[in-house]
């Protein structure tokens, strides 16, 4: 259950991070709401996800993530379109993520 509360919590976050754009300065009450409640939501499904992984692999995990999945959802909402090199380091950024969890790190339970 940790994984699915972890990736939960990215959704919510990286939601939250994209309707940020939108709240022209917290003006605007629905994005400011989605902002708002994204952000609880993330930290309530990341505190869940940390009961049964460890935090470090949690928090990597998390933000690594969650940048290419704000970057692909302002790509789609925003049509903010980065080049290869960024996409690249994105690649990289993956690349560590997948290292982290192959290398067998502990488990807490």
């Amino acid at each position: 259950m940790g994984w699915l509360f972890l990736l939960l919590g990215v959704m919510a976050e990286a939601t939250s991070h994209v309707a940020l754009r939108a709240t022209n300065g917290f003006t605007n009450w629905l994005p400011s709401t989605i902002v708002i409640l994204g952000h609880l939501i993330a930290f309530i499904f990341l505190g869940q996800a940390m009961k049964s992984l460890p935090v470090g692999i949690v928090h990597t995990i998390w933000t690594g993530l969650a940048i290419v999945v704000v970057t692909a959802m302002s790509g789609l909402i925003y049509k903010q379109h980065l080049d290869a090199k960024v996409w690249l380091g994105m690649i990289v950024v993956a690349a560590g993520i997948a290292i982290i969890n192959l290398a067998g790190a502990p488990h807490s339970h």
